[in-house]
């Protein structure tokens, strides 16, 4: 099979430019054919040699595909995912916001999701464990560790977790996700430094998404390290889908009077009355109408 032939996998993107894992396992830097490059992390892609670099013919259909968009862009983080590991910690403390509008964005692009509580050690973890108790309640797994003050017991709890997956691990900065990536990942900063020299963009791999294999075939899974972020935009969102991707409100939103209740004002909204109830979490319903005002609120 010629290089025009085979397939590769994205590992990294910088402008027009993507380093691409070969099939025998060799990163190559590319260029995108066309003006700009719609490539990102985790794509599988067409590619043709040219000397020691090569071009990027076209990408293949991906399973599914992580983004955020606000009122004027789009930003995409990964594809061809089997899970998103959002990475919290008792300090410093994390935003429940962004934390739900990952899960809801993850559960509308069909990602199975789990959250991770590093920091496991510390004595504000009752705090995080409490914040963190509606999500459990309603399903998502939540698992907790000491990256730097365990690492040993943190191996061998996200192990099971990680091997043979796909993995986007995303969080604010401080959490612990470089941590977790050279923990998880024992030739992470090995696999930093080719793509960096492949890109000869000095630090830019510490600020861009990149891919880490965690062994060395591509059944061992792979982690893939995105940035921390301070926005993320659900506006590829309809309002009236945000209940339905809220795993606690959906059952309770289908015996509302109205079939487009806002869960905000109108009668009979099962919702509200589930809150009253003490079966769905206040703070719960409040993140529900934070983001719907945010998607119907009009364009100016």
């Amino acid at each position: 099979m010629s290089a025009g032939d085979a397939s590769a996998r994205v590992v990294a993107t910088h402008g027009r430019h993507a380093v691409v894992l070969t099939e025998d396992g060799r990163r190559v830097l590319c260029h995108f054919r066309g003006r700009r490059g719609d490539a990102v992390v985790g794509d599988l892609v067409l590619w043709q040699g040219t000397g020691d670099e090569g071009v990027i013919e076209s990408v293949l259909p991906r399973r599914n595909l992580l983004f955020r968009q606000d009122r004027w862009r789009t930003k995409s983080f990964a594809a061809n995912l089997d899970a998103l590991l959002v990475l919290v910690a008792a300090e410093p403390p994390f935003s429940e916001s962004q934390l739900a509008r990952a899960l809801i964005a993850a559960g509308s692009a069909g990602i199975p999701t789990w959250i991770g509580l590093n920091k496991a050690d510390l004595p504000s973890i009752e705090a995080s464990r409490e914040r963190l108790q509606p999500y459990a309640a309603m399903g998502v797994e939540v698992v907790e560790f000491a990256l730097k003050a365990r690492p040993d017991e943190a191996r061998a709890v996200l192990a099971p977790r990680l091997q043979g997956r796909v993995t986007l691990v995303l969080g604010p900065s401080g959490m612990g996700k470089s941590t977790l990536v050279n923990l998880m990942a024992p030739h992470a900063q090995a696999a930093v430094g080719e793509i960096s020299r492949a890109l000869n963009t000095g630090r830019h791999t510490t600020t861009s998404t990149a891919w880490y294999p965690m062994g060395p075939t591509p059944a061992d899974g792979a982690l893939i390290d995105s940035p921390g972020f301070q926005e993320f935009g659900l506006h590829h969102v309809a309002a009236a889908d945000l209940s339905r991707l809220m795993p606690d409100l959906s059952p309770h939103a289908e015996n509302c009077r109205f079939a487009n209740c806002s869960h905000r004002t109108e009668p009979g909204c099962a919702v509200r009355l589930a809150v009253e109830r003490g079966e769905i979490a206040a703070s719960r319903l409040r993140l529900h109408t934070e983001f719907y005002e945010e998607l119907t609120a009009p364009r100016h």
